[in-house]
């Protein structure tokens, strides 16, 4: 299955889009996207460990399944003041 991924903050500027296209298998996990993001955009690997990663607008867990037609967001850590 074919996810869209919404990117911000410097997981936006490293790719230069707002939002990437992931090929996982059905019924993968978190996890499973966290690891084809690292094989298919190599420039974000680095940032993954320290991101959160939403799935319809819950966090989730390294474990957790997405599905096909999921709303899948990456949020890395933010500062300010």
């Amino acid at each position: 299955m074919q996810i869209e991924v919404l990117l911000f903050a410097s997981l936006k500027d490293l790719a230069q889009a707002d939002r990437i296209a992931v090929e996982l298998p059905e019924e993968a996990s978190v996890s499973d996207l966290v690891e084809a993001i690292s094989e298919q955009f190599p420039p974000l690997a680095d940032r993954l460990p320290n991101t959160r990663v939403a799935v319809d607008d819950r966090f989730c867990s390294p474990d957790d399944r997405i599905s096909a037609g999921s709303e899948v967001a990456l949020i890395p850590p933010v500062s300010g003041g």
